[in-house]
């Protein structure tokens, strides 16, 4: 299923994206959040899944409703740098023999059509990322490769946005991603059985409408399921927690000349299977 949280008249839903809009999950016979549903997980999607073949339940336009961001305070955002081959090709630096982990705290986080905003004065160099969003169903630690991929409940779409003067001059990355609004997410969860592949999407980003941004997870250095098993033997990942994966080459720090976000500017991103993030740079 392809997850959306939902705000319909007002009020919070979870919904599912079917061939007719949205079919939306009415409380309390299941969770208002998303948040909850990953951690029932099986037996609530099983449900849901019954509910929809007997045509249960509401559907509505997509353009009745807006969606949010599918998780609003995930217990951590976990983020690997330099971890496509086409993006350490563009920097001609060595592949990196582990995973390089950094944190976006979950004030970042913004939904599909919200502005992404920040303060001039602190910083004139925002850059775009696409990248692959995990979202971690099972309590996983020191799990092995071959087990990892059963931790997942599903996948989305994570904008890294960063502030590339920030991020070099601080030596570190964890300020420069985590501005307010700089972690675009959505437009949906979508469940793990219907990517049982992570390793063979193709993602793009336009910026005003060009492509920027065009690969695949093929091009990971460390699997998803590489990454599972690394960062958990490392620390505890909870249900709801998020791996942001990594971005390919094209950002706009590398471009010649290079290319920064500017108010007015609208980004699309899209991930095979999971659909289209879209969000406008607005500075006030």
């Amino acid at each position: 299923m392809k997850l959306a949280a939902v705000l319909y008249h007002q009020t919070s839903f979870v919904g599912a994206i079917v061939e007719e809009g949205i079919a939306l999950f009415s409380p309390p016979e299941f969770p208002a959040k998303l948040a909850e549903w990953v951690n029932e997980g099986d037996a609530l999607l099983q449900r849901a899944e019954d509910a929809l073949f007997a045509g249960r339940g509401k559907v509505i336009a997509l353009s009745e409703a807006q969606l949010l961001a599918p998780l609003s305070t995930p217990g951590k955002i976990v983020a690997i740098g330099l971890n496509y081959m086409d993006h350490c090709r563009e920097q001609n630096i060595p592949v990196p023999d582990r995973p390089i982990v950094f944190t976006k705290f979950n004030t970042s986080i913004i939904g599909p059509g919200d502005p992404i905003s920040w303060d001039p004065a602190l910083t004139q160099q925002v850059d775009y990322e696409v990248e692959l969003g995990v979202v971690i169903g099972k309590r996983a630690k020191s799990v092995p490769v071959t087990q990892a991929l059963d931790c997942v409940f599903g996948y989305t779409i994570i904008n890294d946005v960063s502030a590339r003067d920030l991020q070099f001059s601080d030596r570190q990355w964890v300020r420069a991603k985590s501005l307010d609004t700089f972690c675009p997410m959505g437009p949906v969860i979508v469940t793990k059985d219907e990517i049982p592949d992570p390793q063979q999407l193709e993602l793009r980003t336009f910026l005003n409408g060009e492509i920027v941004q065009n690969s695949s997870t093929a091009e990971m250095i460390f699997s998803v399921a590489e990454l599972i098993s690394f960062l958990s033997h490392s620390f505890t990942l909870e249900p709801g927690d998020v791996i942001a994966t990594g971005t390919p080459d094209g950002v706009g720090v590398f471009r010649k000349p290079p290319v920064f976000l500017k108010h007015g500017d609208r980004l699309v991103l899209e991930i095979e299977k999971i659909g289209r993030l879209e969000n406008p740079v607005y500075l006030s």
